[in-house]
């Protein structure tokens, strides 16, 4: 294989790990909606492959220098779908308490209006460590939650030590984004 062939077939491992793990979405929201209030051990699978796929897809990408805007923007999308089901549908258990569904709803959806208005204007997102331990520690909160019983809340802590860390980071990209269109 010549090496433009090697890194072509490189770049496409990336992409079709994310599109893995939108395509888990729909499989995940349907073992959860047929599970025991939330608790199901197939839906913590899914759920947990989801999560790590989402931490290969971006090294690999890294790794191998072949990131793509298909990767920087679908990437982030299918983190939000796959977070944003599991705690909608964790509060509809009676898993989660209605604040989180309103702190991790309210957050994503302000960065989706965010995000247009700033890319327009010159800024770059670039994913720092805070969001990806926050990223990670919410994934693995919400597997552990689907993964114990209703009553459980130790695996609450992992959630919301995730989203302490997500809205930090939230907070850090907001203030960056602010300075890059402010000196624009």
């Amino acid at each position: 294989m010549t090496e433009q062939a090697l890194r072509r077939w490189r770049a496409q491992i990336p992409n079709s790990l994310t599109a893995f793990r939108i395509l888990l979405i729909p499989v995940f929201i349907t073992l959860v909606l047929r599970s025991d209030r939330g608790w199901t051990v197939a839906g913590a699978i899914i759920f947990g492959v989801a999560g790590a796929t989402d931490q290969l897809d971006g090294w690999l990408a890294r790794r191998w220098q072949v990131e793509s805007r298909f990767g920087q923007l679908a990437d982030p999308l299918a983190d939000r779908l796959m977070i944003d089901s599991a705690v909608i549908l964790l509060w509809h258990a009676g898993r989660l308490p209605l604040i989180a569904l309103v702190i991790i709803l309210g957050r994503d959806l302000l960065l989706l209006g965010g995000y247009k208005f700033v890319m327009e204007r010159g800024y770059d997102f670039k994913v720092n460590q805070i969001g990806k331990a926050g990223t990670w520690l919410l994934y693995a909160g919400l597997a552990f939650v689907l993964l114990s019983k209703h009553g459980t809340d130790w695996p609450l802590y992992f959630f919301w030590s995730g989203l302490a860390l997500a809205l930090t980071a939230g907070l850090l990209y907001a203030a960056r984004a602010l300075k890059v269109v402010l000196a624009r």
